[in-house]
């Protein structure tokens, strides 16, 4: 059996290297693998995923699978795959076909991930503080959802909440400089 490999888009490489390199150790991501394994559950959940387009010859070159399986990231890759094609045949294991379509399914979202992260990190002097605002942002408004779901139980009036058009919750980071 041929090894599988998950593609970086070139257009992404350099925002793909960007994001591990050890500048005081203060690098977002220790590892291309979960570089990419963080974009694609990113786009994911925002449901951006995009073809790859050129792919990367050079670093990041394509990544085996098999580093994905070994630091646990597989579960979560099919999980995505399921969730993308809503059909738990797509983590049949004997199917090389089935493995191919989850590994592009994979790779796109995280494509669509990088896209997301490319515009968030725009202008960004740390992207360890961009990306953990980003995540605090995203907390902050699940709380909101969960807090009104309290006061209305049934959830009724939830039905029509959007999760990224919610109010913002204001963040002063002023607080945490002192």
């Amino acid at each position: 059996m041929s090894e599988n490999r998950i593609r970086v888009a070139k257009d992404k490489a350099e925002l793909v290297k960007s994001l591990i390199a050890a500048t005081d150790n203060n690098s977002p991501f220790q590892t291309y693998a979960d570089v990419i394994l963080f974009a694609a559950v990113l786009g994911a959940k925002h449901k951006q995923r995009t073809p790859l387009g050129e792919i990367s010859k050079k670093e990041p070159g394509s990544i085996s699978i098999e580093i994905f399986i070994a630091r646990g990231y597989d579960p979560v890759m099919k999980l995505i795959a399921i969730a993308a094609t809503e059909n738990i045949n797509v983590i049949s294991p004997d199917r090389a076909d089935v493995e191919q379509q989850r590994i592009g399914i994979f790779e796109e979202y995280a494509n669509g991930g990088l896209d997301l992260l490319d515009r968030e990190l725009c202008g960004a002097v740390d992207y360890t503080e961009r990306i953990l605002l980003m995540l605090s942002v995203a907390a902050a408004r699940q709380k909101s959802i969960a807090d009104r779901q309290s006061i209305d139980p049934t959830g009724a009036n939830l039905a029509s909440v959007d999760l990224d058009n919610t109010e913002l919750v204001e963040f002063d980071l002023r607080k945490f400089l002192d």
